[in-house]
């Protein structure tokens, strides 16, 4: 009989019923709600804990079946700057065990936390609750203060500290890469045996390839145009300035290339970036295109409009955006940095450029551009590579960390499901 029936998903400061590309919407959201949905098809029921952001907002949600979303009342029913929120953990938490107390159930097997916000919040309810807390990071902010980009506020200490009271206080940690395992034991000194890695899937029946030549009509895009995407939150730490750069240096050097950019996506983090502006400076509003943040399955079709998906970011924990693409059958250009690393394979199905020089990103392009009989053969093999990463397989590995965090957190006891362990831990 399995251990795990019933998980808790904390997501507070972003909602997974969000549109990705927004706010502070993005791969974590998509992450969350697929994770979700493959977890209650292997019969996991999943209920995800995450803030209320309007008066007029549903208590509860059902996204998918086995799936449902509590928009917890806590603070203003408007959107906060996630800077705000840990003054609201505790009536979070509050909150959460009052909704809890409420279900015919009672209680849940494990709690899965979502970035540092919900994992402090796991921790008290880990206690509360008498059960094991397992965290997943998708960002830290160890990492993304050493790659700060000019003109982006460091992020603060408490929230540092209270990424080390999580790894410390953690049942299980589960990271995205190798990479971000490393840096958990590197930055935060994590014991690398409570650490299980489980790569993000992408949702393959949504992100195929199809016609090419259909989607680029769709999409306005006339034969013989080279069309180059950017889709994500709009903010320095993506890099949307270094591909509007990168394309200036190219159409200025080979004036021969009918170019077009496409940039989807709203503005995220510091106000004073104005991508507008950058655009117009570097004499490309006739070339730029910026659309709003579209659903899955509009995206898809972006991405096959594209001859290149181009990713410039100072820093991802994956790049759920490379994979879409490439799934897509549409090479991606992407920073060596991160998690990019092992979305894309370097030379096979996109390329991988060290640093953020606009030249460099500007001779990757071009060399792209000159070979297209190179640029289909990634495509191709971009779509092949994307196959290995589907939902299901990163269900099973998170499956397996809750497994074994329940071992470890009742000292090997196998707990017959719906019974209160013979700790007594729950209290309630």
């Amino acid at each position: 009989m399995s251990l795990v029936r019933r998980v808790a998903f904390l997501s507070l400061h972003t909602s997974p019923m969000e549109q990705p590309g927004s706010g502070d919407a993005g791969g974590m959201n998509v992450y969350i709600r697929a994770l979700a949905a493959a977890l209650a098809e292997t019969g996991v029921e999943v209920e995800i804990f995450t803030r209320s952001t309007s008066a007029g907002q549903a208590a509860v949600e059902h996204p998918s079946p086995g799936v449902c979303v509590h928009n917890v009342l806590a603070g203003p029913t408007r959107k906060l700057p996630k800077e705000e929120l840990p003054e609201l953990l505790h009536s979070m938490v509050a909150e959460i065990d009052r909704i809890r107390q409420l279900q015919p159930h009672g209680r849940y097997d494990v709690i899965h936390s979502h970035y540092w916000v919900s994992g402090v919040a796991g921790l008290e309810l880990g206690s509360l609750w008498g059960r094991p807390l397992v965290h997943t990071m998708h960002t830290m902010a160890k990492v993304k203060n050493l790659l700060l980009v000019a003109g982006e506020q460091r992020e603060p200490r408490r929230r540092e500290d209270g990424e080390q009271r999580i790894v410390d206080g953690a049942t299980r940690l589960v990271a995205n890469t190798g990479t971000e395992a490393a840096e958990l034991v590197s930055h935060y000194h994590a014991d690398n045996d409570r650490i299980d890695v489980a790569p993000p899937g992408v949702d393959l029946e949504i992100f195929t390839p199809a016609f090419r030549s259909r989607a680029r009509a769709a999409h306005g895009v006339p034969p013989g145009r080279f069309h180059l995407l950017f889709a994500g939150r709009i903010q320095r730490l993506k890099g949307p300035q270094i591909l509007v750069k990168a394309a200036a240096l190219l159409r200025a050097r080979r004036p021969d290339i009918d170019l077009q950019l496409t940039i989807l996506g709203a503005v995220s983090g510091a106000k004073d970036f104005d991508l507008k502006a950058l655009i117009s400076a570097a004499g490309m509003d006739d070339v730029v295109t910026h659309h709003p943040p579209v659903s899955a399955p509009k995206l898809a079709g972006w991405f096959r409009s594209a001859d290149v998906v181009v990713m410039p970011s100072y820093s991802e924990s994956f790049g759920l955006v490379a994979l879409e693409a490439q799934a897509c059958g549409t090479p991606v250009v992407a920073t060596k940095v991160g998690g990019l690393s092992r979305a894309i394979f370097d030379g096979r199905t996109g390329l991988l450029v060290e640093g953020h020089k606009a030249a460099d990103w500007a001779d990757a392009l071009e060399a792209l551009y000159d070979d297209p009989a190179t640029r289909a053969d990634m495509g191709r093999a971009a779509a092949l590579h994307a196959e290995g990463f589907g939902w299901q397989h990163t269900a099973a590995v998170t499956l397996e960390s809750y497994h074994t965090a329940i071992s470890q957190y009742f000292g090997n006891l196998t707990i017959p499901v719906g019974h209160t362990p013979s700790t007594g831990t729950m209290g309630r």
